[in-house]
């Protein structure tokens, strides 16, 4: 089995800032504020998550084929 890896770098749409965040182990996260716009960030249609639309890595769930 492959090794889940729990950090993502997410790179806001709006304002292009990056910042590395942990990824819940067992749940998608739905929303995320940009800590430097403030916009709230939602996953692009047919992604279940922020880190999936917006990440260097997919979630969790997605890495184990879940």
């Amino acid at each position: 089995m492959a090794k889940i890896i729990l950090e993502s770098t997410l790179t806001c749409p709006h304002c292009s800032h990056r910042k590395t965040e942990s990824m819940p182990k067992d749940s998608c996260q739905y929303f995320y504020k940009c800590e430097s716009c403030g916009r709230l960030l939602k996953p692009k249609p047919g992604d279940c998550c922020v880190f999936c639309s917006y990440g260097t890595m997919p979630c969790p769930p997605i890495q184990a084929g879940s």
